[in-house]
């Protein structure tokens, strides 16, 4: 295999980033009138928008564990694991920063609700997380595999004991990242769990990627997987309670929308993958390496970073289905050309937060 590059990660990536960036303005702006899930075209929109947060916490664990993986190829992998580390505090400054309402707090209104948890905050302390779990598993692959399958298992199998809980005892800052009390859109617990599933796939792919025929055996692993945890996940559940009387089974299988969703993914990756070749395009997979651009420049325009005027408060849930159509299509358009031409990425911010961070590291 001459290119050893996974194309269709950054395939992936770009259809969750446009799939979120239209989820987020239809959700947004459209009228409320028209939210009706007996309507066939809002609830398979609401369907598959459902699927977007999964799938970009997935494919985060997988591309970020197999990137670790083939830097241990090159002996590299402490120096993986520490750009893991200020990538992943880079997310949670991101992820707080464009929550900041500089003006409310210049004219005095002060709030914590900047501090609540979004995708950002999540994904930077999942990856923190696989870092700090491979150290653990003194970098041995085959360990840290198993431990990755059986952590992602574990935390969606109990989703049901923790989902409402508040911990109010603990620090704000720290207790918005495990609940959702105070406002947070995402916690590390159950989402961490689609990224250990991703770190799983991640070590299957650099144990198995130059084997023979590996491609057909993934694609159609992904496809008979997903299958079964959409359409069979649940009964599955509830035999196991009945045959072991173990509640906790009894409760996922009650509520189970995190295995399904799993499902979900494993059959766009089954999908994409098939039509690598195909989707391989530059514009594709130039959308799919600005995830994080693209995510910060809607997050302003939508909700109206820093200034608290975006398209929440200028048009708000005014848009009929069909304005919210062209809107969507018009809007992703607008983000994608911001993204590519008016703005020259993260690196300068990324590349002063490394020198802070390392600073920091001396002093400490």
């Amino acid at each position: 295999m001459k290119n050893k590059r996974l194309y269709f990660i950054d395939i992936i990536r770009a259809f969750a980033i446009l799939m979120m960036l239209q989820g987020h303005f239809v959700d947004t702006l459209l009228a409320t009138q028209y939210r009706d899930l007996n309507s066939i075209p809002f609830s398979v929109w609401s369907y598959f928008r459902g699927i977007t947060a999964p799938t970009f916490f997935t494919i985060s664990g997988l591309i970020f564990t197999y990137l670790l993986l083939k830097a241990k190829e090159k002996k590299e992998t402490n120096l993986r694991m520490k750009k893991g580390l200020i990538r992943g505090c880079f997310l949670i400054f991101v992820g707080y920063l464009i929550r900041i309402p500089i003006f409310k707090f210049l004219i005095g209104e002060f709030s914590t609700y900047f501090l609540v948890i979004d995708v950002l905050q999540c994904i930077g302390l999942s990856l923190i997380s696989i870092v700090i779990l491979y150290y653990l598993c003194n970098k041995k692959t085959i360990l840290f595999s198993i431990i990755t399958l059986l952590l992602g298992f574990t935390i969606f199998l109990t989703e049901r004991i923790y989902f409402d809980a508040s911990f109010e005892g603990l620090p704000l800052v720290i207790s918005n990242f495990i609940s959702k009390a105070n406002g947070s859109v995402f916690t590390i617990i159950p989402w961490f769990g689609y990224v250990a599933f991703g770190a799983f796939i991640a070590t299957l792919f650099h144990r198995y990627l130059k084997q023979p025929k590996f491609k057909t055996i993934i694609i159609s692993s992904f496809a008979i997987t997903g299958f079964v945890l959409i359409f069979y996940s649940t009964p599955i559940l509830a035999s196991i309670y009945k045959l072991t009387h173990i509640k906790i089974f009894l409760f996922s299988a009650g509520y189970n929308y995190l295995f399904t969703r799993l499902g979900n993914v494993l059959i766009y990756f089954a999908f994409f993958y098939s039509l690598e070749k195909y989707l391989k395009l530059p514009l594709i997979l130039k959308i799919g390496q600005k995830t994080l651009s693209i995510y910060v420049i809607h997050f302003i325009i939508i909700y109206g970073s820093f200034t608290g005027i975006g398209l929440n408060t200028i048009i708000g849930k005014t848009l009929t289905p069909i304005q919210a159509v062209f809107g969507a299509i018009i809007f992703l358009i607008c983000v994608c050309i911001i993204s590519f031409y008016y703005v020259k990425t993260n690196a300068l911010l990324y590349a002063h937060f490394r020198r802070l961070f390392d600073k920091l590291k001396r002093i400490f």
